[in-house]
């Protein structure tokens, strides 16, 4: 259970790309042709609740940031909603990869009522002005690293793992954004969820090429 902005949000962080995994069977016998097999190709519960939640939880972030985008004009908001847009596109491949069901509502809409809740109260705080609003956006990726961190340190099935790494790769170089832009109206960006150090050593990195 973490708290964003003073209001409960539960992440479950998931995944963004899908990547093959195999091995092949042989025998003793050269001439058997080898074939290759899948593995682990049933998700657990909580990897499919993971997949779900994820699919909304970058949701979340498109839909705040095309908001904000659009009251705003700020480059930030406008350049990193279709990164959020191909994560989300990443989350869908790998539940039809796995055969999950899932609905994508409508811009600003969620089937998750504490992510629907999440949704009203960061756009009421990013329209009070531009710095708020980029606090807004540097306060959902500190969360997100932190969460996708959490689930590395848990997760052994290899696509997952990938895509999470690819997805942490991306939530750094956007919270490098916004508080680039908080700097340049002459504020800091104090983390929320971050430990001192790793903020430091993230904004100290360069930009990155992430999937």
């Amino acid at each position: 259970m973490k708290t964003l902005f003073g209001k409960t949000w539960i992440v479950m962080v998931a995944i963004m790309f899908t990547v093959g995994f195999g091995f092949s069977s042989c025998s003793d016998d050269d001439n058997e042709t080898a074939t290759p097999q899948l593995i682990n190709a049933n998700l657990t519960d909580s990897e499919e609740e993971a997949l779900l939640f994820m699919l909304e939880e970058e949701k979340l972030a498109r839909d705040v940031y095309i908001y904000l985008g659009n009251l705003w004009g700020t480059n930030q908001f406008l350049n990193i909603k279709q990164s959020e847009q191909t994560h989300m596109d990443a989350v869908k491949s790998l539940l039809d990869k796995y055969d999950v069901s899932y609905e994508i509502l409508p811009v600003g809409s969620f089937n998750n009522q504490e992510l629907q809740f999440l949704y009203n109260t960061l756009i009421e705080q990013g329209s009070q002005n531009v710095l708020s609003a980029l606090n807004v956006g540097a306060g959902i990726e500190d969360l997100d690293i932190v969460d996708l961190q959490n689930y590395l340190d848990e997760m052994e099935r290899p696509d997952i793992v990938a895509v999470f790494e690819s997805l942490q790769c991306g939530s750094e170089n956007h919270l490098r954004s916004f508080v680039f832009g908080i700097t340049n109206l002459g504020e800091d960006y104090v983390p929320s969820y971050l430990t001192p150090e790793i903020y430091e050593s993230i904004l100290n990195s360069e930009q990155q090429s992430c999937l």
